[in-house]
């Protein structure tokens, strides 16, 4: 998921694994420190250790949670068959004239004018 923002680009890692700061100059590997050459291969990046006691944020980004999580109910919306219905009687509420502003729906209507934003359709709603 990361791994695109990293190519051709240098980066910095820091670690709190010490051995991990000198894989690139050691001449035998064993099979774990390989794996770990191979993944560390395709980035161009500079290896730094930094002690875990004073990486404080990602040290506290690694640990388990242990308050309970807040549980969310799903929104259910049911559409109806009389949802474009009621979007027409909508846009006429909108359209009388006590109602029609030219800061509001009245600056957006159409008037032959291809800058305005609605245009009329044939079942008698407005579009964008």
């Amino acid at each position: 998921m990361w791994r695109h923002y990293l190519y051709e680009t240098r980066c910095t890692v820091f670690t709190d694994h010490k051995s991990l700061q000198h894989i690139l100059d050691q001449k035998e590997l064993n099979m774990r420190q390989r794996r770990w050459l191979e993944l560390l291969s395709d980035y161009d990046c500079d290896i730094h250790y930094h002690p875990g006691k004073a990486n404080v944020v990602a040290d506290a980004l690694s640990r388990k949670e242990r308050s309970r999580p807040l549980r969310v109910r799903a929104l259910v919306i049911t559409m109806g068959l009389n949802l474009p219905k009621k979007i027409l009687e909508a846009q006429t509420e909108v359209l009388k004239p006590e109602n029609l502003s030219d800061e509001d729906v009245g600056g957006m209507l159409r008037k032959d004018l291809p800058k305005e934003k609605l245009e009329p359709h044939a079942d008698g709603t407005l579009c964008l």
